[in-house]
């Protein structure tokens, strides 16, 4: 997580204020109790700049700290694509309990579905309960709409693949008559068991 953190604080840079950004920085590579707490300070406080936010959530999710778990969750359906990818970093490594519920509602929310692809991504790694469902739910749904999101297609196909449950043949089978998906459905096809 060190590469991740590294990259999240080069990329906020630019935007941040200087003495703040040094002091939640040096803040996040302590990881004593206390700093952990003003990083959670942060979180609640109003009129924080995303920057300064994503830097303490990131911080305390990776640390396995929940209290950064609903502003770790308001960032994986944010619409920059680099802001969801850490947020799904950060929730992975936390592993709250109720974090696949959150993805998975974040990735069937059909007036989201730009916004869904970190979600997806963050379900197949979950492995949980909900992640076979809502990735058949929301390909399902891709298929029979115009299929503007090859992206997120091709997320669900290959964790349909990486999951290998039997229950996402028939979808799968559908993804593969599309031309685009065909390569991605059909080596997934192949990782099911059976």
């Amino acid at each position: 997580m060190a590469d991740a953190f590294r990259t999240l604080i080069d990329r906020v840079r630019p935007e941040a204020e200087p003495v703040e950004y040094a002091r939640l920085v040096t803040l996040a590579r302590q990881r004593s109790t206390e700093a952990r707490d003003q990083l959670a300070a942060v979180l609640v406080e109003s009129e924080r700049p995303l920057w300064a936010r994503e830097i303490a959530a990131f911080a305390l999710g990776s640390a396995g700290d929940r209290r950064a778990f609903e502003t770790l969750v308001f960032m994986l359906n944010y619409r920059d694509p680099v802001c969801c990818a850490s947020a799904a970093q950060a929730l992975e490594r936390l592993r709250d309990p109720r974090t696949a519920k959150a993805a998975a509602a974040l990735a069937t929310n059909e007036l989201r579905t730009a916004y869904a692809l970190y979600p997806v991504r963050l379900l197949t790694a979950l492995r949980a309960p909900e992640s076979v469902p809502t990735l058949i739910n929301v390909l399902q749904r891709l298929l029979i709409g115009p299929l503007h999101y090859w992206p997120i297609a091709e997320a669900c196909v290959v964790g349909l693949g990486a999951l290998g449950d039997k229950r996402a043949i028939p979808v799968l089978d559908a993804a593969a008559r599309h031309h685009r998906l065909s390569p991605y459905a059909k080596a997934a096809l192949a990782r099911l068991p059976g």
